[in-house]
């Protein structure tokens, strides 16, 4: 069953958001459209003194599902009422923001959603407000349904942005004046828009940038229930194309599963060419969509999917070796045409949920116990030799294959919600999940105290 998101955002992965700019070696604020382009790859072992989930004393999961930076400032969503930081824990509820390097302290910032918040975008350098989406109908003691827009400062609402959307908001990108808001929802705002739509950054009303027509679900023999949805979205490094994955079979008139990407024209945004048919392929009845998340590289020559699905449909586990998208990591070029997979690289059937690209590695994330099983289903195949990394992998970006060194690994959990490059390194978002022997996933790199954040830091 596809987890909630996202990933994630993706959620997405996500995921989706605004990533931060460095200017001189400093951490500036974030630019729409602009990126950072380190070498990498990312430290294996995790900075300390990051905060993180704090159990809850009825054991409860919680996550965090997406991370962004904006200015000096890290900020989290998902769902969860409590945070540690170096011995101390904050009551927030499902946002809090942090500073994004060492002490890394948490700041007195409390929107207080009331239920799970999916996804938080900023515009262009402007952090001063922030923009949530999720499953929420109060924020900071006001009525706002599943979006909204609120003070950085205090969390209060600002009332001018309209904030009523009927069904859950998956993936908010602000992309110049236009809110980019992605779900489930049939009405936003005022606006008949279904799934997916454009609202103007100051008032939150419709400003018919997108004008997609997204339609279709997953229909075939024994396939659970699933609905028409925008999930996760990716803004590409110069700003200009933007990834989009979700539950559908046509936008504005045009044959897309599983993902699209838009050029973000001045006027209006318009579907590309791009497309593969390898996104076509069924997965497992109980995964009808499985590409939750993309990411870039940082040059934009190539989009890299991470997937769920388990295994491709009506196959079974002894089928060998293995085809299609279904929970593996895969690369493709971007060009403006129809396109073929570059490597596919298998998990062994366990899910990928999160991806991010630096220009040596491509990172992905989710609850994976092999980075490189392709002919094992849930247990070691026999040729070639499975390569072990639970919870997380880093993958050539030439290859698909994982390099001898650094080694990544994260508690599996429920797995990675996100992942965000900034200037100093990888962070990665995923939960507190305690398995059936009590154990909690916050380990990352083999260290504890990571449950829901971790950051490997650049060299």
């Amino acid at each position: 069953m596809l987890r909630s998101r996202q990933i994630a955002g993706p959620l997405s992965g996500i995921a989706a958001g605004v990533l931060a700019v460095t200017v001189a070696g400093a951490v500036a604020p974030a630019v729409a459209g602009a990126a950072v382009a380190p070498a990498g790859p990312a430290s294996s072992t995790p900075a300390s003194g990051t905060p993180e989930l704090s159990p809850r004393p009825d054991g409860h999961t919680e996550q965090i599902r997406q991370l962004v930076q904006c200015g000096d400032m890290m900020y989290a969503v998902g769902k969860f009422a409590r945070i540690s930081e170096n011995g101390r824990i904050y009551v927030r509820h499902n946002a809090f923001s942090f500073l994004a390097a060492a002490p890394y302290t948490v700041s007195s910032w409390k929107p207080g959603a009331n239920g799970e918040v999916n996804s938080i975008a900023f515009k262009g350098s402007n952090c001063s407000s922030a923009y949530l989406g999720g499953s929420f109908t109060r924020v900071h003691k006001r009525r706002a349904r599943n979006i909204v827009k609120v003070k950085t400062s205090t969390g209060a609402v600002r009332n001018r942005f309209r904030h009523d959307a009927d069904r859950t908001v998956d993936t908010l990108v602000v992309h110049g004046r236009h809110v980019l808001a992605g779900g489930l929802f049939k009405s936003i705002n005022g606006s008949g828009r279904n799934y997916y739509a454009s609202l103007n950054s100051k008032t939150g009303r419709d400003d018919g940038y997108l004008r997609l027509r997204v339609s279709g679900h997953y229909d075939f023999p024994g396939v659970i229930g699933n609905r028409t949805r925008i999930y996760n979205q990716q803004l590409s490094p110069e700003g200009r194309r933007l990834l989009v994955e979700g539950d559908f079979t046509s936008v504005r008139g045009k044959h897309r599963e599983q993902i699209f990407m838009l050029t973000l024209r001045a006027h209006r945004a318009r579907v590309t060419k791009w497309r593969s048919p390898e996104f076509y392929g069924s997965c497992a009845d109980n995964h009808p969509f499985y590409v939750t998340a993309a990411s870039w590289s940082p040059d934009s020559s190539t989009v890299y999917v991470a997937d769920t699905g388990y295994m491709p449909f009506n196959t079974s586990k002894t089928s060998e070796p293995r085809t299609g998208l279904c929970d593996a990591a895969a690369a493709f070029p971007s060009a403006d045409r129809a396109v073929s997979s570059e490597w596919i690289t298998y998990t062994g059937c366990y899910s990928l949920f999160s991806t991010a690209a630096d220009a040596s590695t491509a990172y992905f994330g989710g609850h994976e116990k092999y980075a490189y099983n392709p002919d094992g289903c849930k247990a070691p195949g026999i040729s070639p030799t499975p390569i072990v990394e639970s919870g997380m992998e880093g993958l050539s970006p030439s290859t698909g294959m994982p390099p001898t060194t650094p080694v990544y690994s994260k508690s599996p959990g429920l797995g990675a919600d996100d992942m965000l490059i900034t200037d100093g390194g990888l962070w990665i978002a995923s939960d507190n999940y305690i398995d059936k022997d009590g154990a909690v996933s916050d380990k990352c790199g083999g260290v504890a105290g990571h449950a829901g954040i971790c950051f490997l830091p650049y060299p």
